[in-house]
This record gives C-alpha cells, structure tokens and sequence, in this order.
C-alpha cells in the first residue's frame, strides 16, 4: 500500500513540508507536497539516466522540440478528447515561471487582471510582484458548496479594462471543479472582452467522480486562441523538485513574444525533470489510480474528524482543505494558533489574498494513522 508510511522516516525528510515542520516539533499539513513514494516507473527511469548518461539531452531547446510537446499533447486527448498543437507547447521550469512570463510578454505593468480569490500564493505575489492589478473574483460560500458571480465578472472586467483572466481549474484552494456551465459564463466574458485566458489546469488529474474536468481552450471553437494552457506531472506525480512543466501557449502573438526572448532567459527544465514527466504520463496510471483512491478516503475524513465548528466543502479535485475557522475565535490566521497550540502546521489563510483571513489550508495527502493524528490534534482547537 502506498499509504503504509513510517512516520519516524518522514521526519527525517530533508525537503521543505516535513523539514520545516519538524524543527517546530509539528505534524506537517501544509505545503503541496503527498506524502506518498514516487511511482516506481518513474523512480526506474530517473536511476536509469543517472546510471547512464547525465550529459546534454539529445532534444534540441528550439520551440516545440522537446518530447514532452508530444507526450502532453497525446496525454490530453487520451484523458479530455482535446488535442493541442504540439508546435504551440513551450516547455518551463514550473507554472509559476510559465504563469510570470506570459504576463511579462502580454501585459503591462498596470494592467488589470482577473483571478478567483482566495488564489494560490504564488500567484497572489506574482501580481503583486509585477505591478498587475487584481480584479478578485470572489469564491462564495453556499450551501451547496463554492461558486462566483459571473455577473459580478462581466461587471468589474468592463470597468476596470480587464487585460486577462488566470483561471485555476481545479480551483485552489477550495478544491472546486468548475461546471460546464460555469466555463461557458467565463467564455463569454473572455470573448466579448478580448481577454487573454490563462488557464492553471495542474491539479485536473486530481478530479474525483463524478466531477470531470474539461480544459477550457477546448469549449469553444476559437477558444484556445486567445488561451495559454499551464500543467504539469508535480501536483498529480507528486514531483514538484523536479521543476518541469508545459505550456500549451495557442495565442499567436503570446508565442511569438516569449520565442523572441533570448534562449535561455528563461532558464531551461533539465533532462531529469523531462524523463521524469514522460515515466510519470506513460507508465504512472496504476500509481495514480490508487492515489486518488487514498486522497478520496482521506477527505471524507477530514469531513469527519474536524471540529463541528469548522466549515468545510469536499473538495471536488485535488488533496487540499479549505477551512473555515472563524466560528472558533482564532483571528485572521488560524494556522499560526493551530501551529502553536496544537502542533500541527498548515497553510496560512491570509497569504491567499481576499478571502484568506479567517481560513486555513489542509493538506490531507497522508496515510490514514498520521492523518488520523492531524486530525486529533486539531479536534482540541479553541479561542
């Protein structure tokens, strides 16, 4: 079983969730890293290029070269039924990078850009960073689970000269995937106000059913026009050291501007990180298959185990909890009570931006004893 963990080897891991956790003599929840062994066909293939050959990878660095172009593009038709050019795919070092240069070659500084907040951290900073206003999109909170107003949408992108739309899909941090529905509001807005679509589909293979995924440069004819598609194998393979993603960039312009960048601004993915996604794509579905089984159990018991104070929607995709804490008295940033009284460590609410105070994130992609604990020490949370 891929969930049988020894907590006494955890915490002897040198990356950044159980090492940071562990000088504060905490249970880690936080950080998007599983807990779970990395699948052994990627493991095997990894061994294999470091046993044999570490020097320059036979793939040229010219646009649309590198083999994952292929692999991403057989992959999506494969699980979605939609079939990017693999001329259009860029490859980068992580979402985050693809997400900054994009931005960079397409918008100015100043320019008005729309995001569904609370929104991954990163990305909260890159705008800041950058000098990119926010247009929130609010997450709210119904009794059906969390959703937006899309007229609310259309409202502020014509007022305040949106430039773009970031689309996280499936939603982070809630765990929302977004309805059919939902998207073709989101076309609509895109196409009358000629926004550039960037759509972060990382965590897509973490969907569990009934829910389904649809990439969103697929729902209209000439959708993927005006659509930058970001992924990579780190959320779904657990693989984020290896710093590889794909960028499937269909805008023309947009490819055009990051193509006339010198070669290698931008730094390059190594060749680990690229073996290590194509293992991942084409030899990790029995791996995924029973990780989604594990992360399926695991957030029905997070539903089960919380405080009855704490407000919580099952997510609908990937291995991340967001909690509401507010109706304990624990301020805008639970996770730092949470971490000093009860010893465990999770993401802090107010780093998501609008709608974070008050909230905090839950990573549950553990074994069930070590969750089981997560939960036992957060049971006893109080003002």
């Amino acid at each position: 079983m891929l969930d049988d963990l020894d907590l006494a080897v955890l915490t002897k891991r040198p990356g950044a969730k159980w090492a940071l956790a562990t000088a504060r003599g905490a249970l880690p929840a936080w950080v998007a890293d599983m807990d779970f062994p990395v699948a052994e066909p990627i493991r095997d293939a990894l061994v294999e290029a470091v046993h044999t050959d570490l020097g320059y990878p036979a793939w040229d660095d010219k646009p649309g070269e590198n083999p994952l172009a292929e692999a991403f593009a057989d992959r999506m038709e494969t699980r979605y039924g939609y079939l990017p050019q693999p001329a259009h795919v860029r490859v980068f070092t992580e979402v985050i990078q693809a997400l900054q240069a994009v931005l960079h070659v397409a918008t100015q500084p100043g320019d008005a850009v729309a995001m569904h907040t609370p929104s991954y951290p990163p990305f909260v900073q890159t705008l800041e960073a950058m000098g990119r206003r926010l247009i929130p999109i609010p997450m709210l909170d119904t009794d059906e689970g969390w959703s937006f107003d899309a007229d609310r949408l259309a409202t502020d992108v014509a007022q305040q000269r949106c430039r773009a739309l970031i689309l996280v899909n499936p939603h982070n941090p809630t765990g929302r995937v977004f309805s059919a529905d939902e998207l073709s509001a989101l076309t609509e807005i895109a196409q009358r106000h000629d926004l550039l679509v960037i759509s972060d589909e990382i965590h897509a293979e973490l969907t569990f059913r009934p829910h389904r995924h649809l990439p969103f440069a697929a729902l209209a004819p000439d959708l993927a026009a005006r659509t930058v598609t970001l992924t990579s194998a780190s959320k779904a393979f657990n693989l984020a050291g290896l710093r590889c993603s794909v960028a499937d960039v269909a805008p023309a312009s947009v490819r055009a501007a990051l193509d006339a960048l010198p070669p290698v601004l931008l730094g390059q993915s190594s060749s680990l990180g690229v073996i290590g996604t194509l293992a991942a794509w084409r030899h990790g579905g029995p791996w995924l298959a029973e990780v989604l089984t594990l992360l399926d159990r695991n957030r029905k018991l997070v539903a089960d185990g919380l405080p009855r104070e704490v407000r919580y929607h099952l997510p609908q995709a990937t291995y991340l909890a967001w909690l509401d804490w507010r109706a304990l008295g624990l301020g805008d940033d639970p996770a730092a009570a949470l971490l000093a009284r009860n010893k465990v460590m999770l993401s802090r609410g107010p780093d998501f931006g609008p709608g974070g105070p008050g909230y905090a994130r839950l990573n549950f992609a553990t074994s069930e004893p070590i969750l089981a604990e997560i939960l036992r020490r957060l049971s006893t949370a109080e003002s």
